[in-house]
């Protein structure tokens, strides 16, 4: 699950900063990241990541929810810098075949590209890795429209992906988006008004994606200061209330099980070995301060978690 938002934020956060917390079994508090205990046991093979986007833009700035869902067991580096300089902000892929690929980023020139995949039960098993357009975009010199441009040419050689660009510059913030399941064209996302992106098309209104879009806006709009906005994103982040049934996301998920697409309708993915494993919150100010925080599950126990914050200023 992902969500962003382009939005001003108040109060600066300081540059370089690292913050590292650590749990060791779920918060007793239902106000911060509830588990449900009673999890549907629905594991069967799915592939890859499956994450949603909800994205909100105005005053020309970024909130960013997202989550990882992921097969438990799959080798991954938490998010930290890497790239020349040190520049690159992500985490990586470190499966055989697709190591250095990411599903989210940012980078200290105001890159950031963001991943889903389409839902599909046929997957071409030759298929090139697409967790390459994340991190190739954050070291590639193309704006983000071009960019994208590029990867339309190319979208035969990937299984279905939805894939974010961004540009933050002093003079203007910019977000793009391409499907290669949908129009062969990438499209120039307005600065103001709210989309919603799940493992469908942008905008494709299934019920876990008026959901969590719902969730994202009321908190949004309050006014808090930068960490209770974080505290109160990932809480939605790790919402497992189950939309179901949901008939559009049941007919683009046909050759999937009934119990797979009723874990897949949460906002946070529980089933046994599959399930989400990463929440991340982004926040971007009009100064160009950003805020990354990174919440990752711990050896394949959805009890354990690390809790990461980096903190920068961007080279605009």
């Amino acid at each position: 699950m992902l969500w962003a938002v382009l939005s001003s934020l108040s109060g600066p956060v300081s540059a370089n900063q690292r913050r590292t917390s650590l749990e060791t079994s779920p918060r007793a508090s239902s106000s911060e990241i509830p588990l449900r205990e009673n999890r549907p046991e629905v594991w069967e093979g799915y592939c890859e990541r499956d994450c949603d986007v909800i994205l909100i833009f105005f005053l020309c700035r970024l909130i960013l929810a997202a989550n990882r869902d992921e097969v438990y067991s799959r080798p991954s580096k938490a998010a930290d810098f890497w790239g020349s300089n040190n520049e690159i902000l992500s985490g990586l892929d470190l499966e055989e075949g697709k190591e250095g690929g990411s599903w989210l980023g940012i980078s200290k020139r105001g890159k950031l590209a963001a991943l889903t995949n389409y839902l599909e039960a046929r997957q071409n098993p030759d298929a090139q890795g697409r967790g390459f357009l994340v991190s190739n975009y954050l070291t590639d010199n193309l704006d983000s429209l071009a960019y994208l441009r590029k990867v339309s040419s190319e979208a035969h050689l990937y299984n279905g992906f939805n894939l974010l660009t961004a540009d933050f510059r002093a003079n203007e913030d910019t977000l793009c988006y391409y499907g290669n399941k949908g129009s062969s064209e990438p499209i120039h996302l307005k600065a103001a008004g709210i989309y919603g992106l799940s493992n469908s098309l942008l905008e494709t209104p299934w019920r876990k994606l008026q959901h969590g879009k719902r969730l994202f806006t009321s908190v949004v709009n309050k006014t808090l200061p930068p960490d209770g906005l974080v505290q109160e994103l990932l809480n939605i982040l790790n919402n497992e209330e189950l939309n179901t049934p949901d008939p559009a996301q049941e007919s683009q998920g046909v050759g999937y099980s009934k119990a797979m697409l009723q874990a897949l309708s949460a906002v946070c993915v529980r089933s046994p070995g599959y399930g989400t494993r990463t929440n991340t919150v982004i926040l971007i100010d009009r100064e160009g301060n950003v805020s990354f925080t990174e919440r990752t599950m711990l050896n394949c126990d959805i009890t354990q978690w690390s809790t990461n914050s980096f903190h920068f200023k961007l080279q605009e």
